[in-house]
């Protein structure tokens, strides 16, 4: 599990100071984790470091899948892979892959998300299952592991890691997820509740592999997800009367015709023809 890791003293000046902030700053911080996909895709340390454009959104789905193996691996629930999937898309908008090998930080993101979702794993459990998994194509490694010098190894790396992310993020692990105002919506429809809920749910966890999340509050890509999973199964949703389906987003059907174009890429549309 060997990586780059950055060392730059600037990395550790974050205090953990003022953590009783007014409403406002929460806000404010909350805005910094957004921008235009203009601006993540032009603006992003990588590109700096040499990586195009091209390159990055195949190491970000990369660690995406990576993240989704080794969640399973380890028994953890949905959220918390998305969890961990938000924080490696978050440290990576600060941070260069050329100097930050990208299944290392993902499992530092995998231990930190147990923790922050209340369904920790043993750190010792969370390294062994990672190497395995980088190492799969090695018969011998799973035996490796078990040595204790190969073990210390890898955890000093891991620790190492889990300080430079908490910096990078500024210690702000304050994640919310699309999942549940997806799911407190649609239970108050009448219509094909159950498929519905399974496709727009489909949608965000497609969504996850991209920088989806960076562009868009969670509420909003929940109705992005059932907008589009309606007009997938054909399903008329309700609009008219006190039962207009969009306001409970807070958003129109102009920006939902606005935003799907980014919500939606050819690659989710043929997963699920």
């Amino acid at each position: 599990m060997s990586g780059l890791l950055p060392f730059e003293s600037t990395h550790h000046r974050i205090s953990e100071s003022g953590s009783s902030k007014n409403s406002q700053e929460k806000q404010d911080e909350a805005g910094r984790w957004y921008m235009s996909r203009k601006e993540i895709e032009e603006n992003s340390p990588s590109r700096r470091d040499g990586i195009d454009l091209k390159k990055e959104t195949y190491l970000r789905k990369s660690y995406c899948t990576f993240l989704q193996d080794l969640g399973m691996r380890l028994k953890v629930p949905q959220v918390t892979i998305a969890t961990a999937i938000i924080f490696c898309h978050r440290f990576f908008l600060r941070q260069s892959h050329a100097k930050n090998d990208r299944r290392t930080i993902a499992t530092v993101c995998m231990f930190l998300a147990g923790k922050v979702e209340e369904t920790p794993r043993p750190l010792k459990d969370v390294i062994i299952v990672s190497y395995e998994i980088i190492h799969m194509k090695n018969p011998g490694a799973a035996q490796r592991i078990k040595q204790k010098e190969v073990y210390e190894q890898q955890k000093e790396l891991i620790l190492l890691g889990e300080r430079v992310v908490l910096a990078t993020l500024a210690f702000d692990l304050n994640i919310h997820h699309p999942y549940k105002p997806l799911v407190e919506a649609i239970k108050k429809f009448k219509v094909a509740q159950n498929a519905l809920a399974q496709v727009a749910w489909n949608f965000v966890n497609d969504g996850l592999r991209t920088s989806l999340c960076l562009q868009f509050k969670p509420h909003h890509i929940a109705a992005g997800a059932i907008f589009l999973a309606a007009k997938f199964l054909k399903v008329k949703l309700p609009s008219d009367g006190e039962k207009v389906w969009w306001q409970e987003f807070d958003v129109t059907p102009r920006q939902l015709e606005g935003w799907c174009p980014f919500i939606l890429s050819i690659e989710i549309i043929s997963d699920l023809k």
